[in-house]
């Protein structure tokens, strides 16, 4: 990947969009006299979601539940649980949108340790790399798989790539498993490799024993208490263990995924000067769609990223205004002839986004 730093956006194109929007966002919020930050909505939903985390896991351990399929039924609510706390809690901490303390943000973002992630990886990826350079090839690490799976037309086909749609579920299954296991330490000698570490005022030493003493502690909590701790073989807490990954990084991938490779979005090839055609914010609207509008309970669940536009052009804004910054940004959107993109439900979204990986496999988008 090219340095970051070196790609440039040209800001030329309808500058004022931009500004008049984010002048109508803050009029929003000076003339109903509400914070751009968390709510006491928000902070009832923290607390509801970390409870939901570590409450089955305590009547586990405690004996409290002990018939077997209960036992299932709890590591399924983690599993729901872990992916919530990702997407509603965690997530906004890691933007900065939690709180104007920049401490109580730091340690909201410190619950993606509970599970099983790491900050200062995530916020390189997500914060740095996937925001800024939304779709962009070489530059967007969300969009890359080295060749697993093909999701821009930018990449390159290969034979494989025509059955995508049929393993990429089993891949995204995997995918907090694998950060758990081994890809957070590889991120992070990368960034290293890029210079990208002091982004976030940490070295390659700190970051590397943050990330183990996090994962020790981890691994002790969900793996060998229940072992010791839960009447049942130890593969069968082991495998409960996996399901709950299995079952949060499924929701999470999709959420995510649907978001930005569906055929509406568009793909992007920095020219070799390395600037890109559009502003950064036209860029955002062309990269980025919405879906379920209309769904509290996802927008609840989620952290309001089936509303992913207002996301990525407001990413320092508590995702619980989000649902009533959308009428505003797609109206201003309309008015200076730019896209709005948006599936009416999630269940459309993932099939477009499924649609989409068979074309790309195919060769055909």
């Amino acid at each position: 990947m090219t340095e970051a730093v070196n790609l440039r956006y040209n800001n030329t194109v309808k500058p004022d969009f931009f500004k008049e929007l984010s002048k109508r966002v803050n009029n929003y919020f000076k003339s109903n006299g509400l914070t751009k930050q968390a709510n006491t909505e928000m902070y009832i939903k923290t607390v509801v979601l970390i409870i939901a985390y570590f409450l089955p896991l305590m009547l586990m351990l405690t004996g409290v539940v002990q018939h077997v399929g209960l036992i299932v039924l709890m590591w399924g609510i983690m599993g729901v649980a872990m992916a919530g706390i990702g997407l509603a809690v965690m997530h906004d901490a890691c933007h900065g949108a939690f709180s104007k303390n920049p401490s109580v943000n730091r340690i909201i973002a410190g619950v993606m340790h509970i599970i099983g992630g790491n900050t200062v990886a995530w916020k390189i990826q997500h914060n740095i790399l996937h925001h800024t350079y939304t779709n962009v090839h070489g530059y967007d690490e969300d969009i890359e798989t080295d060749g697993i799976l093909r999701f821009s037309p930018t990449q390159k086909l290969l034979k494989h790539h025509k059955y995508q749609p049929f393993y990429a579920p089993f891949l995204y299954g995997l995918m907090t498993f694998f950060w758990f296991a081994y890809k957070d330490y590889t991120a992070l000698i990368r960034y290293y490799k890029k210079d990208l570490l002091k982004t976030q005022n940490t070295t390659l030493f700190r970051s590397l024993m943050q990330l183990t003493i996090s994962r020790l502690l981890y691994t002790i909590i969900f793996i060998v208490l229940p072992i010791l701790f839960i009447d049942m073989a130890w593969y069968y807490t082991l495998l409960l263990f996996f399901m709950m990954h299995f079952i949060a990084s499924l929701i999470l991938s999709f959420i995510f995924q649907v978001a930005h490779v569906v055929h509406e979005t568009d793909f992007f090839v920095p020219a070799d000067n390395l600037q890109l055609e559009n502003h950064w914010a036209i860029h955002q609207l062309k990269t980025t769609a919405n879906f379920a509008n209309n769904s509290n309970w996802l927008t609840w669940y989620s952290g309001a990223l089936n509303f992913q536009i207002e996301h990525h052009l407001f990413p320092n804004i508590c995702h619980v205004h989000y649902n009533k910054l959308a009428k505003i940004v797609k109206e201003t959107a309309k008015e200076y002839g730019l896209p709005y993109h948006e599936n009416r439900t999630f269940f459309a979204a993932i099939k477009d986004h499924l649609s989409m990986l068979n074309d790309l496999g195919k060769g055909i988008a």
